[in-house]
């Protein structure tokens, strides 16, 4: 007899579900529109090239041993991305009012961070998200006995845009002190961000409500093809003088999906909060993994400090950005020539690796039993999965869904 038997079955997330289906088929047409990884205009993954120096300057370093990271990590990573996010001048970084370390991805950053707030937040543990949002969040929060999941207002389905007022709403009516997550850029799944008018509204409601305030970062230069650019609401949050953490990934901006490389951030009211902060963090960290994987951080450390590394690293972003906004313009122009029904104009306006087609559940089926064409059924696509080579096939796709769906 098990202990265990009362244990029921839970279905793998849509996403990991829909690519092992793609992985399975064998129609010579399928294309995968699920998962949020970046492929060539071949449909490969790719290796940065900085990535493949810093891998063999590392290969070749015999000072390099496998000895245990500290807790919290690689001490110059948590230092180069502290200033990638903040600024190389930042204030908060000279008055030592923010701290780092590093942590197992977004993912990673993400969970301390839930932690730290139900062990040593003082304020409301409703946490508002998005709506819609990254399916990880919901799922992390409900796993903490403590954290109250709550949601905001987004996506305004009608106008395809970012509904800041209704946003705004919702947060000033939260209990104060509540706690918010806001993506930094390259919003997952819409493609849709706040404008710098926007951000200003949303920042002064966080103020007002005194709100904690949480970014996630995992799209980092996806967003314009700039870093600088991408970061402008957490630096304009830090020029309040706000207390925000940012749970930061290296996977999507350098290509280490599976080195699992990211870093959790605080900016602090002070020096001596901050530190304190930090030094609960490392204890959290320690009791659920000790310490960090240093591979992956050596790599990311190397293309964020090594000058011509940096370079490379930095055109390779531009790179990936251009590459996908160029699937955008293969799709909207398939979609035109092909008289879809609607109004496209979307694929263009939103940005990141993602899309809100719009599309619905029974039309998403179509595309996915009919067509092999696979994607999440509230319509978001990964612009990555569209080449120059297959836009006529999926705008066409599209149509017939359309159609189909409407008619069933």
């Amino acid at each position: 007899m098990s202990h265990f038997g009362e244990v029921s079955y839970v279905e793998l997330p849509a996403v990991f579900h829909l690519s092992g289906r793609f992985a399975a088929d064998t129609d010579p047409n399928k294309v995968n529109l699920t998962i949020g990884a970046y492929r060539t205009e071949a449909g490969k993954p790719w290796v940065l090239p900085c990535v493949r120096q810093a891998e063999s300057i590392l290969a070749s370093d015999e000072t390099i041993n496998k000895e245990y990271l500290s807790m919290s990590g690689l001490q110059s990573l948590c230092d180069a991305a502290m200033r990638l996010v903040l600024g190389e001048s930042s204030p908060v970084i000279q008055e030592d009012r923010a701290v780092a370390l590093q942590t197992l991805s977004g993912t990673g950053a993400l969970y301390i961070c839930f932690q730290f707030i139900d062990q040593f937040y003082g304020g409301c543990k409703d946490i508002y998200v998005s709506d819609p949002s990254w399916g990880n969040h919901k799922l992390m929060i409900d796993r903490i006995p403590g954290l109250n999941f709550k949601q905001y207002p987004y996506y305004n389905s009608e106008t395809m845009t970012v509904d800041v007022d209704a946003m705004c709403r919702t947060l000033d009516g939260a209990a104060e002190g509540s706690v918010v997550l806001l993506h930094a850029c390259a919003h997952n799944p819409t493609g849709i961000d706040p404008s710098r008018n926007d951000w200003e509204k949303i920042a002064a409601v966080c103020r007002k409500k005194n709100l904690l305030v949480i970014f996630d970062l995992a799209y980092l230069g996806y967003a314009s093809g700039d870093y600088n650019e991408d970061a402008w609401s957490i630096r304009y949050f830090a020029d309040l003088g706000m207390e925000f953490f940012v749970c930061q990934s290296f996977a999507k901006i350098m290509g280490l999906y599976s080195e699992r490389v990211g870093a959790l951030h605080f900016v602090g009211a002070t020096s001596e909060i901050a530190h304190k902060c930090l030094s609960q963090m490392k204890i959290i960290v320690r009791s659920i993994y000790s310490n960090p994987p240093s591979h992956g951080a050596r790599i990311a450390s190397l293309c964020l400090n090594n000058r011509d590394l940096r370079i490379e690293w930095e055109d390779c972003l531009k790179e990936m950005h251009a590459r996908i906004r160029r699937a955008r313009t293969y799709l909207h122009t398939a979609l035109k020539m092909a008289n879809v029904p609607g109004n496209w104009d979307h694929i263009l306006s939103q940005n990141g690796m993602f899309s809100y087609t719009g599309l619905t559940k029974a039309q998403c089926e179509v595309l996915i039993e009919k067509h092999h064409i696979y994607l999440l059924k509230s319509g978001r696509i990964s612009m990555c999965g569209v080449t120059e080579s297959n836009a006529k096939y999926v705008a066409e796709s599209f149509k017939d869904a359309i159609e189909t769906a409407k008619e069933n």
